[in-house]
C-alpha cells in the first residue's frame, strides 16, 4: 500500500513549565489575559506533523512518501528522515524560507499552550499532486495532516477529483479554519482523524451535528487521551481499545501524531481496525515516554513483547510479520 502524508515539517522547541497553567488563569479576567511562564527547560527537537506521522510509520517498516513545503536549512533533516526511510523526493524546498517554528509549553499535568510560525510552509500551497503522481505513482491514501490551510484544501479537492482515497487530519488547523473550509475539506474523506476537542470544536465551526458530520466520511478515527481511541464506521459497531501502561509521562508533543503512524501502518498491512488502532495506542506511548517527536527507541522483540503484554498473544500473532519494527536511532 502506497502511503504519501502531507502536511508540516518543523524544528519543535519544547519548554516545561514546574506548574499548573490553571493556577495562574483568573476566571473574571479570562477575556484580557497577560501571562508569562518562566520555564525550566528547552529542548530543540525535530517535528512537524507530515514528518512525525512518516518517521513512526517508518519506525515500523513502511516508506511513506513526504509531501511538504521545507526550508533551506533542511538538509540535515532530510538526511535524518531519508536514513530511516521517508521517501523525501517529493519535498518542496524553500529558497529563501526556514523550515516552520513550533513552539509549546508544557505543565505538570501535560496542558499545553502552543505556538507555530509557517515559514517555508506557507509555500504548500504552490505543491501540485498531479506532478508527484507522475513521479512516484497513484497513491493509495494521501493522508491531508495539518499544513497550509490552502494546501489542505486543494489537496482533498484533487484526491475527490482523481479519486484517490483520503484521510483527513486537521488537527491544530480547526483553529484557523473556517465552518466552511472545514466542510470542503472532510467531505468524503476516507478517514477522518480528530481529538475529543476536535470533535467538539469542527462541530460548532461546521454547525454540523454528529451525525451529520459522520455522514460526510466513511470511517473516523477519535482519539481520547489516556483512554486510547474509538473508531466508527458506517454500519459497524464501534471499536474502542486502550492504551499501554506508560512508563514514564515526560512529553504529550507528538503523541497524535504517532497514534497516526501506528494506524496506517496497520491499514497498510492489511490488518483490521481494532489492529490498527492498537498499534497507534503503543507508538503514542513510545513518544508520550520520551522527549522530542522522533527520540523513541525500540527493537523488533521489544515492541512485540510490549504490544503482547497489552494486547495479548492473538493480537501479537496479528501483526507478526505484517508489521516490521525496528530499531531507530
Amino acid at each position: 500500500m502506497k502511503i504519501a502524508v502531507a502536511g508540516s515539517v518543523g524544528n519543535d522547541h519544547l519548554m516545561t513549565f514546574s506548574g499548573k497553567f490553571t493556577d495562574s488563569l483568573v476566571a473574571e479576567s479570562l477575556s484580557k489575559v497577560s501571562l508569562s511562564f518562566l520555564v525550566d527547560s528547552l529542548d530543540i527537537r525535530r517535528g512537524g506533523c507530515a514528518a512525525n506521522i512518516s518517521f513512526g510509520m517508518a519506525a515500523l517498516g513502511l516508506n511513506p512518501i513526504l509531501i511538504a513545503a521545507v526550508g533551506k536549512d533542511w538538509a540535515d533533516y532530510d538526511a535524518w528522515l531519508s536514513r530511516h526511510g521517508v521517501n523525501t523526493s517529493q519535498v518542496l524546498i524553500s529558497k529563501d524560507l526556514y523550515t516552520a517554528t513550533f513552539m509549546v509549553t508544557t505543565d505538570d499535568d501535560l496542558n499545553q499552550i502552543a505556538s507555530f510560525f509557517p515559514g517555508a510552509m506557507s509555500q504548500a500551497r504552490d505543491i501540485e499532486l498531479a506532478p508527484i503522481i507522475e513521479n512516484v505513482g497513484r497513491f493509495d491514501l494521501l493522508v491531508i495532516s495539518p499544513d497550509d490551510p490552502e494546501a489542505m484544501l486543494r489537496h482533498s479537492q484533487t484526491c475527490r477529483q482523481m479519486q484517490i482515497p483520503f484521510a483527513a487530519d486537521p488537527s491544530q488547523q480547526l483553529a484557523r479554519m473556517s465552518g466552511d473550509e472545514i466542510r470542503l475539506l472532510i467531505d468524503g474523506a476516507t478517514y477522518l482523524f480528530l481529538n475529543e476537542y476536535e470533535l467538539a470544536l469542527a462541530l460548532q465551526k461546521t454547525g454540523w451535528s454528529d451525525e451529520e458530520l459522520f455522514s460526510h466520511v466513511k470511517t473516523r478515527v477519535i482519539t481520547l487521551g489516556s483512554s486510547g481511541a474509538k473508531i466508527e464506521e458506517h454500519g459497524k459497531e464501534t471499536i474502542t481499545v486502550g492504551c499501554p501502561l506508560e512508563r514514564d509521562r515526560l512529553d504529550p508533543t507528538g503523541i497524535g501524531d504517532n497514534f497516526r503512524s501506528g494506524f496506517l501502518a496497520g491499514l497498510s498491512a492489511g490488518l483490521d481496525h481494532e489492529t490498527c488502532a492498537q498499534l497507534g495506542s503503543l507508538l503514542a506511548t513510545y513518544c508520550l515516554e520520551t522527549k522530542g517527536t522522533q527520540e523513541y527507541r525500540f527493537t523488533e522483540s521489544e515492541f512485540l513483547d510490549r504490544f503482547e503484554l497489552t494486547y495479548g498473544e492473538n493480537a501479537r500473532s496479528r501483526i507478526v510479520g505484517k508489521v516490521r519494527p525496528h530499531l531507530v536511532g
